[in-house]
């Protein structure tokens, strides 16, 4: 006997996924041209038909845990073939956005962060927090914060010292991480139940040793951006993609060897411009600020690609993040100290800005996608 779906339309839902950049989700005739356009689509259950008809109908429960909206690369082939303009590459953009939101904990940040009326009670909180906790400490003889720092030598330690930095970096990394841990385990549990009632898997239960096993499997697909190159309407949205990807990567370890060296050996900052990780810090500064500018030209370029705040935050963070750490290392080398420190705090804000809130923005689709991919790759879905 056919299985019988009531059908509780989410009207809430509809107009949250037009709001969030899927304005012409009503446009969807069902055709199925978009699932047939899709190179990256799996055969058993292809996607993004089944999605825009749960979408239109705002079954929320058949989208939110469904891990086949995070296989979409939003590449653009299903929206210039969709015989209606009713874009599903905008539409799955629009639905992980809300997927975020729902997973990330608390809620209400999750909504500031996503609001940009908000936006500089935001920006003003890092700023307050290193200051509180700077004249906190100084009140106890700890001079870790210094609004007038002297001597011949320009070194940002001298205005904020690096132990301040990390006192107020580390627990709000962690704090990031259990965001994200908390989430996940909400979202596993969710596609796994999704996956066994829609026929995607047979299996009635996730083995951690088998999905690890796939994550690793996964991981080189993720590093070459293999599913970009695969679409062929952005295939050029690769290369900014990968700059910024690889931008980030190679800061995260030039900053994870520093503070070894820092903290393991006493050997402080500032460093000699030959020394090969400050070479590495360059170079992945560089590609960050040219893969983040090239991001922005693309956006501004095509006028009929939808555009919400949570695309531009995460670009313009991007850019922010990659211009103000290198002025502030220009500046230093150029003699300019005030200057330089103010660039410094400027980069400091960013820098927590990205770690505090990226369990709520458009830069936890990077660990969703992640999981979600090796999770299809666990299950064998082809």
């Amino acid at each position: 006997m056919t299985d019988r779906y009531l059908v509780e339309p989410d009207i809430g839902f509809i107009n949250e996924v037009i709001g969030l950049g899927g304005e012409d989700l009503k446009k969807c005739y069902q055709c199925a041209t978009c699932a047939v356009a899709c190179p990256i689509s799996p055969d058993n259950k292809p996607f993004p038909r089944k999605e825009m008809i749960a979408a239109s109908w705002g079954l929320k429960d058949k989208l939110v845990g469904n891990a086949d909206i995070w296989l979409c690369h939003n590449c653009g082939d299903c929206s210039t073939l969709c015989p209606r303009g009713a874009k599903p590459g905008d539409v799955l953009a629009a639905v992980r956005s809300y997927a975020v939101q729902e997973y990330a904990q608390p809620k209400k940040l999750a909504n500031m962060v996503n609001d940009p009326k908000k936006l500089p009670q935001l920006l003003a909180i890092p700023a307050v927090l290193f200051i509180v906790i700077g004249l906190i400490l100084k009140m106890f003889g700890i001079d870790w914060l210094n609004f007038a720092p002297g001597g011949d030598e320009i070194a940002q330690a001298k205005f904020i010292h690096s132990t301040l930095v990390d006192i107020v970096m580390i627990p709000t990394f962690f704090f990031a991480v259990g965001v994200f841990a908390l989430g996940l385990k909400r979202f596993m549990a969710d596609i796994h139940k999704d996956a066994l009632a829609t026929g995607k898997t047979d299996k009635e239960k996730i083995d951690p040793k088998g999905f690890i096993e796939a994550l690793v499997r996964t991981i080189p697909t993720i590093l070459k951006h293999n599913k970009f190159s695969e679409c062929g309407e952005n295939t050029e949205r690769a290369t900014s993609h990968m700059m910024v990807f690889y931008g980030f990567i190679g800061l995260f370890i030039v900053t994870n060897i520093f503070f070894v060296v820092m903290y393991g050996f006493g050997i402080h900052g500032p460093y000699s411009q030959l020394n090969p990780v400050k070479w590495l810090a360059n170079i992945a500064g560089v590609a960050l600020i040219v893969g983040a500018s090239l991001m922005i030209k693309d956006r501004l370029a095509k006028k009929d690609q939808v555009s919400s705040y949570k695309d531009w935050f995460i670009v313009v963070l991007a850019l922010a993040l990659g211009v103000t750490g290198m002025l502030t290392q220009m500046t230093r080398l150029g003699g300019a100290a005030g200057l330089s420190y103010t660039i410094y705090f400027l980069h400091l804000i960013c820098i927590w800005t990205l770690f505090a809130y990226l369990p709520f923005s458009k830069f936890a689709h990077i660990v969703y996608r992640t999981v979600a991919m090796a999770y299809t790759e666990y299950t064998g879905r082809k």
